[in-house]
């Protein structure tokens, strides 16, 4: 995969992530892909990525801005840096009360790619940044 496919795949997958699109960004992973979460566990495979989707969609309403993407030579590898908006919605294990707070989150995802999907995410952000925006609601 060269470098202008791997930054189209991206941008594919980020622009279903904002359209609330599961499926579509489903379609841009492989079966076995590894997720490196903000919880910070490792889960493997295409089903536990659909769950993980569903929880954090419970919880917490996104959007991703001043969206920019990097490709490594060969488009093995790509990450994208971004803007989160985000409302968070639903009371999630180790945050504060929800109350529709919103919030905004300089954050990352690495991607490693290989046959024109991603087969590794890794999703970075400040939680500790977060928590606060949270609680000063």
């Amino acid at each position: 995969m060269n470098e202008a496919d791997t930054r189209a795949l991206v941008e594919r997958y980020l622009t279903a992530f904002n359209a609330s699109d599961h499926e579509a960004m489903l379609a841009c992973l492989s079966e076995d892909v590894v997720h490196d979460t903000r919880e910070g566990e490792r889960q493997i495979g295409k089903e536990k990525f659909r769950w993980w989707l569903a929880e954090n969609a419970r919880h917490f309403r996104e959007e991703l801005a001043d969206i920019i993407i990097m490709t490594a030579p060969g488009g093995v590898r790509a990450a994208a840096e971004f803007t989160v908006r985000g409302t968070y919605l639903a009371t999630a294990e180790g945050q504060p009360e929800a109350r529709d707070q919103s919030y905004r989150l300089q954050a990352g995802i690495f991607f490693d790619v290989d046959d024109d999907l991603v087969t590794r995410l890794t999703d970075c952000f400040n939680r500790a940044a977060l928590k606060a925006q949270l609680e000063k609601g």
